[in-house]
């Protein structure tokens, strides 16, 4: 008897069914759609139709959104690339500042993940809006090269940056796992982005030397319309392949951070000793003091993309000590740097650098505080790893206050 109407004469025999389908899934797959058709009112064959095509259906319906995302990434990236050449038009006209060029890429970033996460409308609002606001502030200040304009410049990123994670976010943006999510996001993008922009790099030299061997030099045009909307495309690119779950990122970052956290508190050590031995003075020397804050916010976010690693238990290992030692280290810095910075105000007064310069100091050793209180508990077996991640995470919008603050006060008091 073939298989079709062994089907038919077992409906009613469930364990049969089942036996004559492990035996054989293909070909009982292709004799139940005879049985089917015979019989389409059967409960039975109904419930086993919606078993042998339901994994069908969801791979279908997981594809077709892969390709919506994928679509509305490459319109996306299109845009971007657009909307930075235009940018970078005026740019060299001088009818608007450099730091324009933010605009050609993070709005179109932050559409990205609103479109995948689909947030609440007063989330979106909130984003537009801050883009908005931001744009239009940025281009009502003066083209002028005042240290107060100067510093709104530097900060505004650092502000979007903030407002990007909350686009990251969505409806979660009070949850520390999401935020530590975001933190890692931006690792995970970061080393993707220079792989790739390496490659980009390798095919720009490519193309330059061959046009140069029939005698054209096609730098200028390439670099605007090419590189510039390459560079710009990529970014977005970039975000939609580390949002799903890229694999080579992943499982490089944890590496990097295991590889570097020893080799910077190594040279800190060695550069620290340097630095005594010859006498420079943080307090007298003003690149010297640029310098240590520079060092400063690399340890910072050495130890930040250590701490975002994900830990599967509460085993403490070398890592966690030497992240311990790293932030003590930054810890003193920033003590050192704090004071040559208010050693500095008493000698030579207040300007806009020198109080930017003392807030961030600020806002970083409070920081650095939080997590050494924290890394301390969690080696001295009194808190999990969480409290630490705590201590990253939900200090993030504070340096996203100071950063608006900066930027839409400064040239406004000490213009």
């Amino acid at each position: 008897m073939d298989l079709n109407n062994q089907i038919i004469e077992n409906i009613a025999n469930p364990h049969e069914l089942e036996r004559m389908y492990r035996k054989e899934p293909e070909a009982f797959k292709k004799a139940f759609s005879y049985a089917r058709e015979h019989h389409p009112d059967s409960q039975v064959l109904a419930i086993w139709y919606e078993r042998l095509h339901f994994k069908e259906t969801a791979n279908s319906e997981k594809a077709s959104l892969l390709q919506k995302n994928f679509l509305f990434m490459g319109i996306l990236a299109i845009l971007a690339g657009i909307s930075t050449r235009i940018i970078f038009h005026f740019t060299e006209q001088q009818a608007i500042a450099p730091i324009n060029l933010v605009f050609g890429i993070l709005p179109f970033i932050a559409a990205y993940f609103v479109y995948s996460s689909t947030p609440k409308k007063n989330v979106i609002y909130t984003l537009a809006s801050l883009f908005l606001i931001s744009g239009f502030y940025l281009n009502v200040l003066p083209l002028e090269h005042k240290d107060s304009i100067i510093l709104a410049y530097l900060h505004l990123p650092i502000f979007l940056w903030v407002v990007l994670g909350l686009a990251f976010t969505g409806n979660e943006y009070r949850i520390g796992s999401t935020r530590l999510a975001y933190l890692k996001f931006n690792g995970e993008f970061c080393i993707l982005y220079a792989a790739m922009a390496i490659s980009g790099m390798l095919l720009t030299a490519l193309t330059m030397q061959l046009f140069r061997f029939v005698g054209m030099d096609i730098s200028q045009f390439y670099f605007k319309n090419v590189v510039l909307f390459g560079a710009a495309a990529l970014a977005i690119v970039s975000t939609y392949l580390v949002s799903r779950n890229l694999k080579l990122s992943k499982n490089i970052a944890p590496y990097i951070a295991k590889i570097f956290s020893p080799l910077v508190l190594v040279t800190l050590v060695v550069y620290l000793i340097t630095v005594i031995w010859v006498g420079k003075n943080p307090f007298l020397d003003r690149d010297f003091l640029l310098s240590f804050n520079g060092i400063l916010i690399c340890v910072l976010a050495v130890t930040i993309f250590s701490i975002t690693e994900s830990r599967k238990d509460e085993k403490k290992n070398i890592s966690d000590y030497i992240n311990f030692a790293l932030i003590v280290l930054a810890l003193i810095i920033d003590s050192v740097a704090l004071s040559a910075i208010v050693f500095r105000l008493s000698s030579y007064g207040i300007t806009p650098n020198r109080l930017a310069v003392l807030g961030v100091n600020i806002l970083i050793w409070a920081n650095l505080i939080w997590i050494m209180v924290s890394y301390m508990h969690f080696l001295q077996n009194k808190t999990g790893p969480s409290t630490i991640q705590n201590a990253v995470t939900k200090y993030l919008p504070v340096y996203g206050l100071w950063a608006a603050f900066v930027t839409f006060t400064f040239p406004l008091i000490f213009y």
